[in-house]
């Protein structure tokens, strides 16, 4: 087990502790101050019975960041998008050993004192001279923030999950005649005869109003919700401690001159904040403006007509918005869009002409095996005809005769026959190497599905948001 964790562990314990040492050099700081005002209510995320808290994501946020390089690092801070992927990657890191944890609690799986003593002893960054060294040991430990409780723990936890999900990640067999099913599936060839019906090749007159009343009732276009917004930003830098604070009180006197009913406009007046009108919008065009995140715009269509928002904490500061006024989606008038669907009303047309012709080629190849205009091919998955005619070619039997959409022109496709492949050794190899480790990672997710089910995992909603609401 020990040559296993040491090989096939993706975070070795080790790595961590001299990834920590030396991360130590790069400035990464942990807003601290936060904790002090929230020391009661720090988890982030409950699995089942365990808890991931907020120290615990930033203790691990640290060691992914100390194995970056220093553009990456940067990026992190610099990068919005960034930070947001590092901060995903970390919870489902966490989560993940915390699922396999508490598997392993439940199992009754035990990891004795002597076993992680000898761990310990084991580990060469601990060792000097090819002995164990308690000062290598005390050194390392004090500069990776760990006790030696602490790290035991980790070990231990350690361990203990690779105890749960070692088994399951064991590569799965394959059999060779479904590596070679799946060579000939692939890397087969089958010879086709299709004929081409374009919709552009049939001429067709301009519509009366009738004819375009008919089309728009079956074609119907939908004017998106539209919404007004108005806003009070109190800028501030939520980073920091007394630019947050500062920040927080003046947003909470003008939520109080609102509530009280003092205007959007005279409130941000009264305290130096700043008033934001917008004019009327869909969620999909949006103006631009650096506090209308998807996040945002999906809370703003969320409210009812003339209800303001609570304090909402962005990168900006602090907002509270309020909706004033709505316009429900609804069918356009006909008469506001009738220019618009002439173009749309020709291509109908154009199709049913198309359609009409597709079909009589295909009840005449069903009768009597004959294809006006065909293109003759040998066709494999990926090329030698139509994205579409590759589709039909091999979704269809041998000598099956069907016709094939696109959206501009009927496909009338014949398949003839079929020639399987010469065998590559090495692509036969990878296609083996690929399907034995989409097996096993098939294992691996339907026991990940086991444990979410048998251990829910459910976000702390306030302090998450607390700490990564945009």
């Amino acid at each position: 087990m020990l040559e296993y964790l040491r090989n096939a562990a993706e975070k070795p314990v080790a790595k961590i502790l001299i990834g920590l040492l030396a991360f130590s050099f790069v400035g990464w700081g942990v807003a601290e101050w936060i904790f002090g005002n929230f020391a009661g209510d720090n988890t982030l995320v409950r699995v089942g019975d365990g808890e991931i808290t907020m120290q615990q994501f930033n203790m691990e946020k640290q060691n992914h960041m100390a194995k970056m390089t220093r553009e990456q690092q940067r990026a992190v801070y610099a990068d919005a998008e960034v930070a947001d992927k590092l901060n995903a990657e970390v919870l489902s890191d966490l989560t993940a050993q915390r699922l396999a944890e508490n598997r392993a609690y439940d199992l009754g799986l035990v990891v004795s004192d002597g076993r992680i003593a000898n761990e310990i002893r084991n580990f060469p960054e601990f060792q000097q001279d090819g002995k164990f060294s308690p000062y290598l040991f005390d050194a390392v430990l004090n500069n990776s923030g760990y006790s030696e409780g602490q790290f035991a723990a980790v070990l231990r936890n350690q361990v203990l999950r690779s105890m749960v999900m070692g088994a399951v990640a064991v590569p799965v067999p394959v059999p060779g005649f479904v590596a070679r099913a799946t060579y000939n599936a692939r890397y087969g060839k089958r010879d086709i005869e299709y004929a081409t019906v374009k919709f552009a090749d049939y001429e067709v007159g301009n519509p009366t109003d009738e004819q375009l009343k008919t089309y728009y009732a079956q074609n119907p276009k939908t004017v998106p919700e539209y919404r007004s917004v108005s806003y009070v930003l109190v800028p501030a830098d939520l980073d920091k401690p007394d630019a947050y604070d500062a920040g927080y009180a003046i947003a909470v006197k003008v939520e109080d001159d609102i509530i009280a009913g003092e205007s959007f406009e005279q409130a941000a007046k009264n305290h130096g904040a700043k008033y934001v009108s917008l004019k009327s919008f869909s969620a999909d065009k949006r103006p631009v403006d650096a506090i209308l995140t998807d996040k945002m715009v999906a809370k703003l269509f969320d409210m009812d007509e003339g209800l303001e928002s609570e304090l909402i904490e962005t990168k900006q500061g602090f907002v509270i918005a309020r909706v004033d006024k709505v316009v429900p989606a609804h069918t356009a008038e006909f008469d506001s869009v009738k220019s618009e669907l002439v173009d749309g009303w020709r291509l109908a047309e154009q199709e049913k002409k198309a359609y009409v012709r597709a079909n009589e080629l295909l009840v005449d190849l069903k009768k009597d095996g004959k294809l006006p205009n065909k293109t003759v091919a040998s066709v494999s998955r990926v090329s030698g005809a139509p994205v579409t005619v590759l589709n039909a070619a091999f979704n269809s039997a041998l000598g099956e005769s069907r016709l094939a959409s696109a959206p501009d022109a009927f496909y009338v496709v014949n398949v003839k026959e079929e020639t399987s492949p010469q065998i590559d050794a090495k692509k036969l190899a990878d296609i083996h190497k690929e399907l034995t480790k989409m097996s096993t990672t098939t294992v691996v997710e339907d026991y990940d599905a086991f444990l979410k089910r048998e251990y829910p995992i459910k976000v702390n909603e306030k302090v998450y948001n607390r700490f990564f609401a945009k």
